[in-house]
């Protein structure tokens, strides 16, 4: 499956962006979803992961409350939607998939594919 992330943006703290991340193929209901980022400096750190169905959904607590992903599969689609920015989540955001999508993944290496990044930005 190839990944295809978008939405990136500069916002002030405070503000929303919703991130989109299509993919190619007919099988993305079989992929569990994931989103990770990366600031200047650190490591890719863990934010979302959805099921295959996004019945189901993780979040790492410092996201928790203010991000919520959803997915369409008809669309071939998983969103981020981000709340309540602040500059601590500035950052590359990427879009992951992991095959067999029934479980929620927070390990990067687990999921075998990976979206180009988008820029996010939150200005103070």
């Amino acid at each position: 499956v190839q990944l295809q992330a978008s939405g990136g943006g500069l916002v002030q703290a405070g503000g929303s962006l919703r991130l989109s991340c299509a993919a190619s193929g007919r099988t993305f209901s079989s992929y569990g979803m994931g989103w990770f980022r990366q600031a200047p400096g650190k490591e890719r750190e863990f934010v979302a992961a959805a099921n295959w169905s996004g019945e189901r959904t993780y979040y790492a607590d410092s996201v928790k409350g203010r991000f919520t992903t959803s997915r369409d599969n008809a669309k071939n689609t998983v969103y981020l939607q981000m709340n309540s920015l602040k500059p601590e989540d500035t950052a590359v955001y990427y879009c992951a998939a992991v095959s067999g999508g029934t479980g929620l993944y927070t390990d990067r290496g687990k999921y075998a594919y990976w979206g180009q990044g988008t820029q996010v930005t939150v200005s103070s």
